[in-house]
């Protein structure tokens, strides 16, 4: 489990990186070591930046509703009419 203060180590990188640097800081403005720690204890790139506080977090998107796994009503017509099409076939 990753602790508050390996938390707090990995965002404190981040910002003193930008206070260096003056703008939100990329991967490749650090070593492959503290690239690695950072997003080991903040998790991706964009969410390590947010919990430091250089990057507002996107509004979260409304899930919309899932398609049942049914058929859909035109798959449902296509069937109907296949086997309409065999009995009529099978009646000859």
């Amino acid at each position: 489990m990753i602790t508050e203060e390996k938390k707090n180590y990995a965002a404190e990188l981040l910002r003193q990186k930008y206070d260096e640097i003056g703008r939100v800081p990329k991967k490749e403005d650090f070593d492959a070591v503290s690239v690695s720690r950072i997003k080991a204890y903040l998790g991706p790139w964009p969410r390590a930046l947010e919990y430091a506080g250089l990057k507002e977090a996107k509004p979260e998107l409304k899930k919309t509703k899932k398609r049942s796994a049914g058929k859909s009503k035109a798959q449902r017509l296509t069937s109907l009419k296949k086997l309409e099409k065999q009995r009529r076939h099978e009646e000859k």
